[in-house]
């Protein structure tokens, strides 16, 4: 990944050149405990990042520091290029956040509560309510937002979450566990809503969850946590890679012919290809085959060379592509050899799968510093 610039970003909405969250070697201590250790990360302008990892992993005390909530240990962070740990209250102004628990107030309505933040954030009058008016729309409340959010379930409740981090515009929204509890219809809502902000507001999102499935759907790269350490970061298709078995799977699908031995004919086709291991039909719909691959890199030579195996063999192709590992798959195998590098490291066994160093997104420099007073507001 190549380095980019993380000089402050002035008083101005931050420049194009500048990454909107960055961290270097960001170390959060309790006594003895270390909740988050050195961790390098950098999320991009306008993309939905997943930071996965267990319950106590370390991904809500990264957020605190984010946000100027509870100062690091070691190590920096820059937000829209400002320091959180000096800058707490311009960090606010341009971050929103939603907690893993909202908190409103039950007896006003979805409005009222929009308000007192908007107000909170310096605006009043006509601007607010535009800006109520266009979050409660996006947040899909335009027709609830007068009434009292003791009636909302818990997936409204979410949403308004959102839309009272929306309110003041924010350059970066931070969420922590935003679909905890909620049924599959509002989960669904709600992610594809973060899709939407992502795509049409170029909205920077960050995304702490546990759930790896909603992660994989809705998330552009993602981070792995495991004991405060961030031991993988990238697409998924990128951890398939890293944390993947030497083998990469291909769907292919051919046109049935019945009046001949279809099968066959698949297997004779594709079975003599250069780095092909296995030729399967499966029960899917469409009946695909399943073409295994040994070694994974050379996956893209093999589906390169399938459509001219197959008109050799008076097949008709209808469908290929790579089918990538679940991220449920790559989270088990990268614990798993979490644990694996840990033991040996204990028994001093020297081994090609060492603890990794942490990953370093845009080298290895200090961040620079930032002037100012230490400033710690409690805007919403």
């Amino acid at each position: 990944m190549s380095a980019v610039s993380v000089a402050p970003a002035g008083p101005g909405r931050g420049a194009a050149d500048v990454a909107p969250l960055v961290t270097r070697g960001l170390t959060k201590r309790y006594g003895s405990f270390t909740a988050v250790d050195r961790l390098d990360l950098e999320v991009r302008r306008g993309e939905i990042f997943g930071l996965l990892g267990q319950n106590g992993a370390g991904k809500t005390t990264t957020i605190l520091m984010l946000l100027g909530l509870t100062e690091p240990t070691a190590g920096e962070a820059r937000v829209v290029g400002l320091d959180p740990a000096r800058a707490a209250r311009s960090v606010k102004r341009r971050v929103g956040y939603l907690p893993d628990a909202v908190g409103f107030y039950d007896d006003l309505s979805g409005r009222a509560n929009l308000r007192y933040t908007a107000n909170l954030n310096g605006l009043r009058g006509g601007a607010a309510e535009r800006a109520i008016d266009e979050v409660l729309d996006r947040a899909g409340l335009g027709d609830r937002g007068a009434d009292r959010v003791g009636t909302y379930s818990r997936g409204m409740r979410q949403r308004l979450g959102i839309a009272d981090a929306l309110v003041k515009d924010p350059d970066i929204l931070i969420l922590d566990e935003p679909t905890t509890a909620i049924d599959p219809i509002g989960v669904q809502e709600i992610l594809t809503l973060l899709q939407v902000l992502s795509r049409e507001r170029g909205l920077t999102i960050l995304l702490s969850s546990h759930l790896l499935s909603q992660v994989q759907s809705v998330c552009d790269r993602v981070g792995i946590f495991a004991d405060g350490r961030l031991i993988g970061q990238g697409t998924v298709s990128e951890l398939a890679g890293r944390f993947g078995a030497d083998e990469a799977t291909i769907e292919v699908v051919f046109a049935e012919d019945p009046a001949s031995d279809h099968a066959a004919t698949v297997e004779r086709a594709l079975g003599g290809l250069a780095h092909v291991r296995r030729v399967v039909q499966t029960d899917r719909p469409g009946r695909p085959w399943d073409v295994t691959v040994s070694p994974a890199i050379a996956e893209p030579d093999v589906r390169a060379a399938i459509p001219a195996a197959g008109v050799a063999a008076a097949l008709r192709l209808v469908g290929l592509r790579p089918l990538v590992p679940s991220l449920d798959d790559i989270y088990r195998v990268a614990l798993r050899r979490r644990a694996d590098d840990e033991r040996d490291a204990r028994a001093g066994t020297a081994t090609d799968s060492a603890p990794p160093a942490p990953e370093r997104t845009a080298g290895s420099r200090r961040l620079p510093s930032t002037t100012g007073r230490r400033d710690r507001g409690t805007d919403r």
